[in-house]
């Protein structure tokens, strides 16, 4: 059984063949839990990210809580969209604190981050 690391590695060389897309900035390949690198999408209703408390907590931050949950819909849906009309694609640069693959995500060669943004289903995160 390869490792996390190589399925990463691997991921960067081959297309993701079926994603599922969780919301607006993170689908599945295979296994694994790939965050788009690039881009922040609004949360998902019932998101923790959105709790009271979390608000509180992340409303000084560089990345405060987004809870338009009708946009995060449209959003998670648009990557579906997308994901489904062509082969999907990882490139992956690192995980995040939850475990999750960052990586820059293309569908046919498009950057699935900038599609979100150039729609307003996303905003740019560095």
């Amino acid at each position: 059984m390869p490792s996390t690391l190589a399925l990463a590695t691997i991921a960067a060389l081959t297309p993701c063949p079926h994603p599922i897309v969780h919301d607006g900035d993170t689908i599945r390949c295979g296994a694994e839990r790939v965050r788009l690198v690039n881009i922040d999408a609004p949360e998902l209703a019932g998101s923790e990210r959105c709790s009271r408390a979390s608000r509180r907590r992340l409303a000084g931050s560089r990345n405060p809580s987004w809870c338009d949950y009708m946009l995060g819909e449209r959003s998670r849906d648009a990557l579906a969209a997308l994901v489904d009309g062509g082969t999907t694609t990882i490139a992956p640069v690192g995980r995040d604190r939850y475990g999750r693959i960052l990586a820059r995500v293309t569908v046919d060669g498009r950057d699935a981050g900038a599609y979100l943004i150039r729609h307003g289903l996303a905003r740019p995160w560095h």
